[in-house]
């Protein structure tokens, strides 16, 4: 993370492109971006403004992006679907007020446009190890491209699933396909499982199973609890991980797919992003 950075008002002030090409920087190589509402559990009639961050570590700040950027927002319950996205960018400003009229599972998803980032051979290497993507790393290597700058055109994907109400087990909606490029399906109501449960999420590339991708499961404590948990999985052949739902708090899974372009005159790769966030309390606690 960057830190405060001070200088002296010159006249030219030769240093700000510095500053905002370090800002330019720290913000590009922030991976996570999830929806976060200000409660998972909420009552039916009611209504909130889910978050959007960026980040990492499950912590991040708000992103600040425009709302050109947001192709689809859409929500989901058991009954019925609502498209929000002509709502949710009649201003510049994304607008992502929620309402619940209904009791019951309520699965919002987001999907942005493309934006584009080009890094030296040497960084784009480290964050393709970091994030897993040893296909992209062999490939790179198979075409001579190693110590070439990589230049990425990237796309975010992101699910929220809260709950109106009591919880029901005929409720699916938690495995409703939300035609995303990227998506990550849970296969049971995590808010109806028990301390130490397990739950099976499966990635799905362009509607097909994803096989050995990296996933990170992250959770964070209850309210007071400063203490973030993550995990690394890989998925199996059917494009499936399983983790234990080991104490109360929010949990967000998060994954990547990497491509190579099909235009390389604005970027030699596409990648996609997708996080998948809810709230376990299986004592309804905290």
């Amino acid at each position: 993370m960057i830190g405060p950075i001070r200088w002296r008002w010159n006249g030219s002030n030769l240093l700000r492109p510095l500053l905002l090409l370090l800002i330019v920087a720290g913000t590009a190589l922030a991976h996570e971006f999830w929806l976060l509402p200000p409660r998972f559990f909420v009552a039916a009639g009611s209504s909130q403004n889910l978050h959007v961050f960026v980040g990492e570590d499950f912590k991040g700040e708000r992103w600040a992006g425009k709302s050109a950027r947001l192709t689809r927002l859409v929500q989901y319950t058991a009954t019925d679907s609502t498209d929000l996205t002509a709502a949710a960018t009649r201003t510049d400003t994304l607008q992502t007020t929620i309402a619940f009229p209904k009791p019951g599972l309520q699965l919002v998803a987001l999907t942005t446009t493309n934006a584009f980032i080009e890094l030296t051979g040497e960084k784009f290497t480290a964050y393709l190890q970091e994030d897993g993507l040893e296909n992209v790393l062999a490939l790179r290597r198979q075409r001579g491209e190693t110590n070439k700058p990589g230049r990425e055109a990237y796309r975010r994907c992101a699910k929220t699933l809260l709950l109106a109400g009591s919880v029901t087990t005929r409720d699916s909606t938690f495995a409703r396909p939300t035609r995303q490029p990227l998506e990550l399906i849970p296969e049971q109501n995590p808010y109806a499982l028990k301390a130490g449960a397990a739950l099976t999420v499966r990635v799905l590339y362009e509607g097909k199973p994803l096989p050995r991708a990296l996933v990170q499961v992250w959770q964070r404590g209850a309210p007071g609890q400063t203490i973030t948990r993550r995990t690394k999985l890989y998925t199996n052949q059917s494009g499936r991980v399983l983790f234990q739902l080991s104490a109360p708090g929010s949990y967000m899974v998060s994954t990547v797919c990497m491509v190579p372009a099909t235009d390389r005159k604005t970027a030699d790769w596409q990648s996609t992003w997708a996080t998948f966030t809810f709230g376990f309390a299986p004592q309804r606690g905290f």
